[in-house]
């Protein structure tokens, strides 16, 4: 892996939201590394600074993981790694270690205390800065009948992307 600007292959990342999805990891409290399948992100500038926005429910394995760590990794998949990203997403971290399971290998990362995964081509390593509760009301209906129809409304992570890694 070497290190790459951020927006270098913001195509590739915004497609694999679009695709199969991505992977976003953390840490739980015991320091064990676990991935959970977004399909939902924004990749930009915010503050003047390199942001990744991601969505998590609060009902989901991972959001006690960023409460716990305060940064995460978001992880590039290969088109190949559909079935590894299709079990991430139905699967919680409660009840499986995903990273044995599906053959992952805990990347080290530079400046945050969460793990890439080194089977992808892409790591956004990124420190929260911000986090936001949605609000139901603000939400156009439609989306909240289609996104939120059981609640579980998303918390909003704000994680400053400090080390983007891409395959060499």
């Amino acid at each position: 892996m070497v290190e790459v600007p951020f927006d270098q292959f913001m195509r590739e990342a915004t497609a694999a939201l679009r695709s199969n999805g991505a992977l976003l990891a953390s840490l739980d409290a015991e320091g064990r590394p676990n991935a959970m399948t977004i399909g939902w992100g924004v990749l930009g500038v915010i503050w003047g600074k390199p942001i990744y926005v991601a969505l998590v429910r609060p009902s989901r394995y991972t959001y006690g993981c960023l409460e716990s760590t305060g940064d995460f990794t978001v992880n590039i998949p290969y088109d190949s790694q559909a079935e590894e990203v299709l079990f991430c997403g139905t699967e919680s971290g409660r009840d499986h270690d995903k990273f044995a399971e599906c053959g992952f290998t805990p990347l080290p990362s530079a400046v945050v205390k969460s793990v890439g995964i080194g089977e992808c081509g892409l790591v956004y390593e990124c420190q929260v800065v911000h986090r936001n509760d949605l609000v139901p009301e603000a939400l156009s209906e439609d989306i909240r009948a289609g996104a939120y129809a059981g609640g579980d409304f998303h918390r909003c992570y704000f994680g400053e992307i400090l080390r983007t890694v891409a395959d060499s």
